[in-house]
């Protein structure tokens, strides 16, 4: 039975194997308080690897995914349906036991021409998502105000990064490549961006941090006499994609900046880089 206080959501395409598992695990990564969700395929096979190190990348929990024949939920009635290709929604256009039917027509990652198309379909999966819930969390806290809590905290999310002053912070030399690097390693501290960038004031390097971390585009951390700088881990999913692709198609940009921590003596110790 489903939790009283969730809506209820099923993902379907023909294979289950990476669309409907992204938005699955999408999903549950941003409203698991608020819907139980699941997937399902047509024709199900098996759940492909491309789309699990796609999740992977963002952060989003996927180990868990499992592909699923339709027939499993018979006897289940959902608040939403949402089918993510036209082979399916020519299927099951009118759905029997859901309260509303969406039809998302994704392009198949595996039919794309893109450099990183199991990349380019969980943004386009997540961009959805993202406007699925702006419009569904209003009507649900209209419907049921004792989620009114649960509903600020799904939507801070998506809100507590200014697209403005995010956009603003990429906008420096020092702020840019900062992010680049920091993606690459996960974590550095002022030192050794200094070295990375051939930056000899400390303090004007500081100053570009302090900017990131106003923005909380940054967070640190302390050990010993050392504080860290990382990626926000609660930065929303479209800010990540914005540093990862950033970084990821233009490694000639920090080529330089790489090689030089390479090469950096007495590196802090990172023994408690978990802690």
């Amino acid at each position: 039975m489903y939790k009283h206080n969730k809506k209820s959501i099923l993902f379907l395409c023909s294979e289950n194997a990476a669309r409907s598992q992204m938005a699955e695990a999408l999903l549950r990564h941003k409203a698991d308080d608020q819907f139980d969700v699941f997937s399902a395929g047509t024709h199900p096979g098996e759940v492909d690897s491309r789309a699990m190190n796609a999740l992977s990348k963002f952060g989003v929990y996927a180990s868990n995914l499992v592909s699923k024949n339709i027939n499993l939920f018979d006897d289940k009635v959902f608040d939403y349906v949402i089918t993510l290709c036209n082979n399916t929604n020519n299927e099951y256009r009118s759905y029997t036991d859901t309260g509303k039917q969406l039809a998302w027509d994704i392009t198949d990652p595996k039919e794309r021409s893109d450099s990183d198309p199991f990349f380019v379909t969980l943004t386009e999966l997540n961009n959805r998502l993202s406007m699925f819930l702006l419009v569904e969390q209003n009507a649900i806290n209209r419907v049921r105000t004792s989620q009114k809590k649960v509903i600020t905290e799904v939507n801070s999310s998506l809100t507590d990064v200014n697209p403005i002053s995010f956009y603003k912070c990429l906008t420096g030399t020092i702020r840019l490549k900062t992010l680049m690097i920091t993606h690459y390693y996960g974590e550095l501290c002022v030192c050794e961006l200094m070295e990375a960038m051939e930056e000899e004031s400390q303090p004007k390097v500081s100053r570009n941090l302090a900017v990131l971390k106003r923005a909380r585009v940054i967070i640190d951390r302390k050990q010993g006499q050392w504080v860290f700088y990382r990626i926000n881990p609660e930065l929303p999913l479209w800010a990540k994609s914005v540093i990862a692709q950033t970084t990821e198609n233009n490694i000639p940009l920090i080529n330089n900046e790489l090689q030089r921590l390479d090469k950096m003596q007495n590196r802090p110790d990172k023994a408690s880089f978990c802690k």
